[in-house]
């Protein structure tokens, strides 16, 4: 391992450390002041998260800006800093597996930060959307990437609608927003969370990276109204498709080099 490497490294571990004591003391206050403390929480996530933003190798080039109401965020999913860099930019939740939760260290800092932990399959879609209305009508955004896996980030798979009805219930706004990592102009090989990555072994190799420009496109927002969830995922999976510069194609998710990063 490189110096450099080696002195990042040591700076994002520092840095860890420090997010598990800011969760630590939020979890001990939270039964005495949770009103408060809700608030604070989102304020120390994203100031966590831009600075450790500046320990990896990325660079930030944000386009557009989020809706200033509470919205239903429509991402594609490339690796799991898409959470990281979309974090920092607004106060929102996301969605993540269950196994997420019982990842050592990003689990407890996940559900530090107001994860809503999902279990798959059919059976559970319901109580979901339930609980995902519920959170929109607290005024709290959220983040779903609807691909339900990651990719290479040379495609957009496709987007489902499952869990669009939420917005619709709440008649709360879709934004679609586009991530892509780049490298000198082309797509980055290293940001990608796919295959059998295991998260520790992706972090080492990402800070043997040189600065790869990490592109964020918050676009138009579509209103739910006189809308099904079908039509929002196309219209959402077209806008992000666009502004990737990609086919917008209905590739299924069930090729096996993929996977879910959360």
């Amino acid at each position: 391992m490189t110096p450099g490497k080696a002195l990042r490294l040591a700076g994002v571990i520092g840095w860890i450390i420090c997010g598990l004591l800011l969760a630590t003391w939020v979890a001990l206050l939270q039964p005495f002041k949770p009103a408060f403390l809700d608030g604070q929480r989102q304020r120390l996530t994203r100031w966590w998260l831009r600075n450790l933003i500046r320990l990896l190798p990325l660079r930030l080039h944000v386009h557009g800006s989020p809706v200033s109401d509470t919205a239903l965020w429509v991402s594609n999913h490339v690796s799991w800093l898409d959470i990281v860099v979309l974090g920092a930019q607004a106060p929102v939740h996301f969605l993540s597996k269950a196994e997420v939760r019982q990842w050592p260290v990003i689990g407890w800092l996940a559900a530090a930060a107001g994860t809503c932990f999902i279990q798959r399959g059919k059976s559970v879609s319901q109580s979901l959307q339930a609980q995902l209305t519920q959170i929109l009508n607290q005024g709290r955004s959220l983040v779903i990437f609807a691909e339900g896996t990651t990719t290479a980030g040379d495609r957009v798979r496709t987007f489902h609608g499952r869990l669009l009805g939420s917005a619709i219930d709440v008649k709360a706004p879709i934004q679609p927003v586009a991530v892509a990592y780049r490298l000198d102009g082309e797509a980055d090989r290293s940001a990608p969370f796919i295959d059998d990555d295991e998260f520790s072994q992706h972090l080492v190799r990402l800070l043997g990276s040189r600065t790869i420009d990490v592109h964020v496109y918050f676009l138009a927002p579509i209103a739910s109204q006189d809308r099904n969830r079908n039509q929002l995922a196309r219209e959402a999976q077209s806008a992000v498709s666009q502004a990737l510069g990609l086919p917008d194609g209905t590739v299924k998710s069930t090729a096996p080099e993929l996977k879910s990063a959360a």
